[in-house]
């Protein structure tokens, strides 16, 4: 029995030892090894590593890529409007032994992110009017933004990977002022769009108008023309027909003015032997 209690008994202890001299670096994290409370070096690959038992402890710190979102907070731009601004990071570790001398937690890092991103963003949204952040080149802005945080952090022993806006409002008091200017804006274009369709369309008009004239005015001359054609035509026939058969000719035209003349119910009140009654006359004899 003693033989089996001493096995145990040095079983335990050596695990103890075990415990005491070895500890694994996980591939997630990173490692600052203190003796007596001072820094001796940092892990920053995993595996299985050794220390010296009970005056050396191992400082933990995640090697991965952490984020940071601050709390909505006001920002005045280059053109004196009031924003309030939601923004949030991306930063990793990269100096373990700063970090830990510096912030020493996750926690204390981001307070100390919020504050440096902050001035970033304020000092760089101030060079801008809103309209270059709402609606401009916001990746150029939010790009210089990222530089000076990470140049300010990086005495901290953390870079700063990204910095992005998430929402950029009006304070409620200026949105209906704002809103309302939004909307005098479209109404005055819309205004201005009305009257360039309603001058288009009057010039359309004009030109089809003018172009209507021209075609009628073009199709009566054209039929001008015909009819002196066809009259000059109808003359030259009974030229030729006067001359073939003068007498003939005399006698058809008067008939014709006969019929013109002399309708149904007609009274002509004339003597027969004057010169337009002489076939009348000649008829009767």
């Amino acid at each position: 029995m003693k033989p089996l209690v001493g096995v145990l008994i040095g079983l335990v202890v050596l695990g103890i030892a075990a415990d005491a001299i070895f500890f694994f670096v996980d591939e997630r994290e990173q490692v600052v090894v203190t003796r007596l409370g001072n820094p001796i070096h940092t892990i920053q690959s995993p595996g299985l590593q050794i220390r010296a038992p009970f005056i050396e402890q191992v400082h933990r710190f995640d090697d991965r890529l952490l984020a940071s979102d601050a709390d909505p907070a006001p920002i005045y731009t280059l053109d004196k409007k009031n924003l309030i601004v939601d923004n949030f990071a991306r930063w990793r570790i990269v100096d373990p032994l700063k970090f830990m001398r510096s912030v020493q937690t996750v926690f204390g890092a981001q307070s100390r992110l919020d504050d440096i991103i902050y001035a970033a963003v304020r000092e760089e949204l101030g060079q801008h009017t809103l309209e270059d952040i709402v609606s401009g080149d916001r990746d150029a802005i939010m790009h210089s933004v990222t530089g000076k945080c990470r140049e300010d952090a990086a005495d901290l022993g953390i870079e700063v990977v990204d910095v992005r806006i998430k929402r950029a409002d009006l304070p409620e008091e200026n949105k209906k002022n704002v809103f309302d200017r939004m909307r005098a804006e479209r109404a005055r274009q819309a205004k201005e769009y009305r009257a360039e369709g309603e001058e288009a369309a009057l010039k359309i008009r004009a030109e089809t108008d003018l172009e209507v004239t021209r075609i009628r005015s073009e199709a009566t001359l054209q039929a001008q023309r015909l009819r002196g054609e066809g009259d000059a035509e109808a003359l030259r026939i009974y030229a030729e027909a006067f001359q073939k058969d003068p007498q003939f000719y005399e006698f058809q035209r008067t008939l014709e003015a006969y019929e013109q003349t002399l309708g149904e119910g007609t009274t002509v009140v004339l003597p027969l032997d004057t010169e337009f009654f002489k076939y009348l006359g000649r008829a009767k004899k």
